[in-house]
């Protein structure tokens, strides 16, 4: 096993040089492609390497390379390039997000015959720009760093910059105030950005599309969803108010080969409130609907304030040595307003017998 892994391994970064679409030199961006078996049984698409730097032609080279396939939709593109062209680096983004691209940093994979040692990706001014365009966007991890020299994107300032900034980042759904704003003594310095500033800020989001909540007042039984599309699938809650009782269903959508499998292993299942297991049911807790994992329970009325006011709200299916567990958990800060129309709704349809308790 051990020769086959060293053996497939040698053919993957074989494979990566065959497809060098370009090298580094003269001031160029360099592409590097790894769609080798290995590489696509792991993780379902090529993985694209752009390093060097950002010239002007760069977008037309990736979009002929797009057009031929050899960078398909969704593929994963991983950047390390400084400085550059800063109209071409927008223009990559558009090509990212039309593309339905994943961005990261990271470092081209090396020869078959080079020593292996650890590699520092940076990303800054015209690739953070093309990184923005990613339809998921990974935040950087261990050294890899990304910072850019300010420029000014709020709207009037285009003519500081040679593109329409405050235009791009709206394209992109990117607040301008996300990009930290500059003092007056680091206006020629780069602003480095870390990782959970990028994720608080909404610049990175590791995967997940932001979470979305939709509540339609009725005069029947009031119900609500709250979503959140993520790369390989959905998330979603959704709850019914009826007399006395509140329905809550979560769907974990994977695929139909995967619900099944977390099915087939899970031992329990049960719902998180703020981080703390609640509605906990061994073996039969948790069924596969269609491509989704689905686990369903039923709470007092009295406890809705417990599920809509809290800081998170997810559901999981555990291992029985509970070393492993497949579900998700929402953060739900940015849908409470949603969240508190459903609980007055779900009041007035039909109230509980005690005080609410938040």
């Amino acid at each position: 096993m051990l020769c086959a892994g060293l053996a497939a391994n040698a053919g993957a970064r074989a494979n990566a040089q065959v497809h060098a679409a370009s090298r580094p030199g003269g001031g160029q961006l360099a592409v590097q492609i790894n769609d080798d078996r290995l590489t696509l049984k792991i993780t379902k698409v090529p993985q694209v390497y752009l390093y060097g730097v950002i010239d002007a032609d760069a977008p037309q080279r990736i979009a002929a390379l797009m057009k031929s396939w050899k960078i398909p939709n969704g593929s994963d593109i991983y950047l390390n390039a400084s400085g550059g062209d800063l109209r071409a680096g927008m223009a990559l983004g558009r090509l990212f997000r039309a593309g339905a691209m994943a961005t990261h940093l990271g470092t081209p994979r090396q020869p078959l015959h080079a020593p292996v040692k650890a590699k520092t990706a940076i990303c800054t001014d015209a690739c953070v720009y093309a990184y923005l365009g990613g339809f998921y966007r990974w935040s950087p991890s261990g050294f890899d760093r990304m910072g850019f020299k300010p420029v000014d994107a709020k709207p009037g300032a285009a003519a500081q910059a040679p593109d329409d900034i405050a235009a791009y980042l709206k394209e992109m759904g990117i607040k301008p105030e996300a990009l930290p704003a500059p003092t007056s003594a680091s206006r020629e310095e780069t602003l480095w950005l870390s990782a959970d500033q990028m994720l608080q800020t909404g610049l990175a989001n590791n995967g997940n599309q932001p979470l979305t909540a939709s509540f339609t007042p009725s005069p029947g039984a009031p119900s609500l969803v709250i979503s959140q599309v993520f790369r390989n699938g959905e998330h979603r809650i959704a709850m019914q108010c009826n007399p006395g009782v509140v329905n809550v269903t979560a769907y974990d959508v994977v695929g139909a080969v995967r619900a099944r499998e977390i099915v087939a292993r899970g031992f329990r299942s049960y719902m998180e409130v703020n981080q703390q297991e609640s509605a906990s049911q061994e073996r039969d807790g948790a069924s596969v609907a269609d491509q989704a994992v689905l686990i369903s329970r039923q709470y007092p009325s009295t406890q809705l304030g417990k599920l809509l006011y809290g800081y998170t709200l997810g559901a999981w299916v555990s291992e029985s040595n509970r070393a492993y567990r497949y579900g998700f958990a929402f953060v739900l800060n940015p849908v409470r307003s949603t969240l508190e129309d459903f609980y007055q709704s779900c009041w007035r349809f039909a109230p509980w017998p005690t005080t609410p308790s938040r």
